[in-house]
């Protein structure tokens, strides 16, 4: 058993920034990650282009190179191992953390397959995009439904489901129409999201004008079949033809480590309890970073801003690592 004074759970942009500020105070730290590093933007669409400009997504002082205005996926990935190569970040990949639990007063231990983990304080950086919004309808487990979208090549000359409104749902549908599957979009809500990517909001709303991509707004998924999907709408039901399915319908943080520990959160949201201005929880010695702050609602974090919260971090684990030195 390794005795540190972090356990960082989660090899995330954020994750990864609290690593850097960790070992720039000269604190002993471990990242554990249960894929590989910066796992969720590994999982993105393989053609994404990230909205932000590149400066935005930097940590450590290190600048994001790429050919044109906003990063690609692969651009970032490239940038990411480039961060940890760089400083040397003691990063496990692979390596799940199964349980984390308090040990005693600031102690605690993470177990994971290949071992424990004795640290002072504990990190949960997990972000939210491991964990998909159900709808909780029939056929949702089918093996042509999938809540993640990868690329478009596949579904050529396909009917394909796209249910979503907001920019994942929007650039999926627009990639598979343009690489020849025929496109159905599906949306709870009267209209596309608001924030919608501002280059591809005209895209596809002349695509849905035309009937290129056809739609059904303010409706309902009440089903998914071996080759349809159910729709509710305005009293009348609709089946629409679906060989494929992409159910791009959100994620929401974790609670996995929130229940293990003890730390508080509003059941509804899943928003935790922490102190805005250290990140601190409710259980002393266990700190949020990034986008499982906000359970639910993770539409206000992001890397642009979750980045920062290496910083918060391992500034207040530092200090108090200082004072009980002293």
């Amino acid at each position: 058993m390794q005795s540190l004074d972090i356990v960082i759970i989660g090899a995330g942009p954020t994750g990864l920034a609290c690593a850097i500020e960790a070992q720039k105070r000269g604190l002993a730290y471990v990242v554990l990650e249960k894929g590989c590093i910066t796992n969720s933007v590994f999982h993105f669409p393989a053609q994404m282009i990230f909205f932000t400009t590149p400066e935005l997504l930097e940590i450590g002082g290190m600048p994001l190179v790429c050919e044109r205005e906003k990063p690609t996926r692969n651009e970032a990935l490239k940038y990411y191992r480039r961060v940890v190569g760089a400083y040397g970040l003691n990063v496990h990949q692979y390596e799940e953390v199964l349980r984390v639990e308090k040990a005693g007063e600031g102690s605690f231990i993470a177990v994971t397959p290949a071992g424990a983990y004795d640290a002072h304080t504990v990190v949960i950086a997990t972000g939210y995009y491991d964990n998909p919004n159900f709808m909780d309808i029939p056929g949702e487990d089918l093996p042509h439904v999938s809540h993640y979208y990868t690329e478009a090549h596949p579904f050529y000359n396909r009917d394909v489901v796209v249910i979503g409104g907001k920019n994942s749902a929007a650039e999926a549908a627009l990639e598979l129409f343009r690489s020849g599957a025929r496109v159905t979009l599906i949306h709870r809500g009267a209209e596309l999201g608001q924030n919608v990517k501002y280059w591809v909001r005209p895209d596809i709303e002349n695509r849905l004008k035309k009937g290129e991509i056809k739609s059904y707004f303010n409706a309902k998924v009440t089903e998914i079949t071996p080759a349809s999907v159910n729709v509710s709408q305005n009293g009348s039901q609709i089946e629409v033809p679906a060989q494929q399915v992409f159910a791009l319908t959100g994620y929401h943080s974790s609670t996995q480590f929130f229940d293990q520990l003890g730390v508080t959160y509003d059941p509804a949201t899943l928003r935790p309890q922490f102190d805005p201005e250290t990140l601190e929880t409710n259980v002393s010695g266990v700190y949020l970073a990034g986008s499982v702050t906000g359970g639910r609602q993770n539409g206000d974090i992001f890397i642009e801003n979750g980045r920062f919260h290496g910083a918060v971090v391992a500034g207040r684990i530092g200090s108090r690592s200082k004072d009980a030195r002293s």
